[in-house]
């Protein structure tokens, strides 16, 4: 399973990269990774014209978008659209930060912060 990595480089530039995830187990229940650790969950809605300008993030976190798109850009320029049902682990705090934006339509997430 792919998932999307915002994270900043020893200049503070923001860049992204795409982590695989080892799914091993099998089961009755599907095919699962291992277990990774979090602290808690955060459920989130943002409106159709959202816009956090440039930031850095707060904490590393795993971020779930539910239900409609958005446009990340890091620092050094990539922008990627995250889709609906895509995951992106986002660790940029102490760079020089990313901006995300709703594209047209309200978003509801989960955040799931991992330190």
């Amino acid at each position: 399973m792919r998932i999307h990595n915002l994270y900043a480089d020893e200049n503070g530039e923001t860049h992204f990269r795409d982590i695989e995830i080892e799914l091993a187990d099998t089961g009755p229940d599907g095919t699962i990774s291992k277990i990774f650790p979090a602290t808690g969950i955060i459920f989130r809605t943002t409106p159709a014209d959202w816009l956090f300008d440039w930031h850095a993030t707060t904490r590393r976190q795993y971020v779930v978008n539910l239900d409609a798109p958005h446009k990340v850009t890091a620092s050094d320029g990539e922008t990627r659209i995250i889709g609906s049902g895509e995951i992106y682990l986002v660790e940029d705090m102490r760079s020089k930060g990313h901006r995300s934006q709703a594209l047209g339509m309200p978003r509801r997430s989960l955040m799931i912060p991992i330190e």
